[in-house]
């Protein structure tokens, strides 16, 4: 299902790409050059063990790479915590403020999903630079080395952050902050996010709203959370148990048409894992590599 295209208004672990003008500029698949990838022991933050949010999947996703000799320690990003100036882009002081104050209420604490401790905080702004600092090294080594690239952030994709509110475990955006600081700094115009979680990036399609340089492409579970969705440039949404071939002909038909019409300089690529058969939470049914 897809209703909410308008071509007039086209002119929306996750991934940093360098894009032509024309077409995106990947790197062949079968290559084994390392990744960059944003990583840092910090990311990792104790959690009740009954909460339902799987914080060690982090460790254990760079553990692999680092095994399976993908990334190294040489290609590892070490974010620091992103400036509060850079975060307020695109959230409102008084939202940025009532985490530095620590008085969020504990409604919002509620809708965030984890307890906003100042530990918990600081890795939330750790875990946005990481996307930031992926960004910059993918517009790096395509304009400075003449390299097609990507990089990937192990956290991020915090997709469901608004501008002035945050809930399903997202505090702040960090795919609009990243978008945003390059804006500011010169690097890019145009950028185009493609969401492939289960869940629609609600957040992100807000804080984009109406923006001609940003293009915000959500593919996800039509019944799934957030009940209220936003409008992205482009929503195509699926039922329950989707399977492999009926999962990639709607990414394969809209994709191409996508990069079309937003012409990006660079793409963000939420690589949501949770459209997998068998996730708790997913309601789809793609195939496990």
């Amino acid at each position: 299902r897809c209703d909410t295209f308008e071509p007039e208004r086209a002119g929306m672990l996750q991934f940093a790409i360098a894009a032509g003008r024309r077409r995106c500029a990947l790197p062949p698949l079968s290559c084994r050059r390392r990744l960059h990838v944003s990583y840092r022991d910090e990311y990792f933050c104790p959690l009740p063990p009954s909460h339902t949010f799987p914080m060690h999947k982090y460790p254990l996703l760079y553990n692999i790479l680092l095994n399976e000799q993908l990334v190294s320690a040489s290609t590892t990003l070490t974010p620091g915590a992103c400036a509060w100036s850079d975060l307020a882009l695109v959230h409102s002081e008084a939202y940025i403020d009532k985490f530095r104050s620590g008085t969020l209420t504990p409604a919002e604490v509620s809708r965030l999903g984890v307890p906003s401790t100042p530990r918990m905080l600081e890795r939330w702004r750790m875990s946005v630079q990481g996307t930031v600092d992926a960004a910059r090294h993918v517009i790096h080594a395509q304009r400075q080395l003449g390299q097609a690239e990507f990089a990937g952030n192990i956290a991020g994709g915090y997709h469901h952050s608004f501008a002035d509110s945050g809930h399903g475990y997202c505090a702040f955006n960090d795919v609009a902050v990243a978008i945003r600081v390059l804006q500011r700094d010169g690097l890019i115009r145009k950028a185009l996010v493609v969401d492939l979680d289960t869940h629609q990036g609600d957040g992100t399609a807000a804080i984009f709203s109406g923006d001609e340089d940003v293009f915000t492409f959500s593919v996800h579970a039509r019944r799934n959370f957030p009940f209220s969705k936003m409008k992205s440039s482009l929503d195509v949404e699926l039922e329950d148990g989707c399977d492999d071939s009926q999962y990639l002909a709607a990414v394969e038909q809209y994709l191409p048409l996508v990069v079309e019409r937003s012409q990006p300089e660079l793409v963000f690529y939420l690589a949501g894992v949770d459209v997998a058969a068998g996730d708790r939470l997913g309601r789809l049914a793609v195939s496990r590599p």
